[in-house]
């Protein structure tokens, strides 16, 4: 390919799957990461279980790295989504991708400044002009957690929640969290 060829989904269907590597494809450019470290796939579950328990009223539903593609340009794979039952009745393409935004998208910061500057800038702008409601990155060495929510028709950024502060959703009023048990087991840096 050239380099002013832009990627598609498709190009992304001839990628080998078992290669240990993540591949997204943002506005035509394709990103391609390294499985993630065990304390991000950590942060990650405990994610899901928070929002998890939080649904326990079938206000909908929590998931783990599904592929979700906006375009044929725009082929991502979130570390976390939570979608309401009531986008989930129209969210799912029949290959059972998402196809169009998710209430809330968390990505987990992987080490590297490629990584970060992808969760951080092509992300947060293509979540934004796609209509992700909130957005947050989670900072597992960090251990803190920053949350982006919609406003003037774009994400920004409300807040930066440490440990020792509790994490809240207004698309999920029964969530909360204290953000340092999103970490446990998980070294603090030094």
């Amino acid at each position: 390919m050239r380099a002013t060829d832009r990627f598609t989904s498709a190009d992304l269907a001839a990628f080998p799957e078992n290669d240990g590597k993540r591949y997204e494809i943002i506005d035509g450019e394709l990103y391609v990461s390294r499985q993630p470290h065990a304390y991000h796939q950590m942060v990650c579950g405990e994610i899901v279980v928070k929002l998890h328990q939080a649904s326990q009223h079938g206000e909908g539903r929590a998931l783990i790295a599904p592929g979700l593609i906006f375009a044929d340009d725009e082929d991502v794979a979130p570390d976390v989504v939570w979608l309401s039952s009531g986008r989930m009745s129209t969210i799912f393409g029949p290959d059972g991708k998402l196809r169009a935004a998710p209430e809330l998208i968390v990505e987990v910061l992987s080490p590297g400044p490629a990584n970060e500057k992808r969760d951080r800038e092509a992300k947060l702008n293509l979540y934004s002009r796609r209509g992700v409601d909130e957005y947050w990155i989670a900072d597992w060495r960090l251990r803190r957690v920053e949350v982006f929510r919609r406003r003037n028709a774009r994400l920004e950024l409300i807040a930066t929640f440490a440990e020792p502060d509790t994490l809240t959703t207004p698309l999920l009023p029964s969530f909360f969290c204290r953000v340092g048990d999103l970490f446990v087991g998980i070294p603090a840096e030094t």
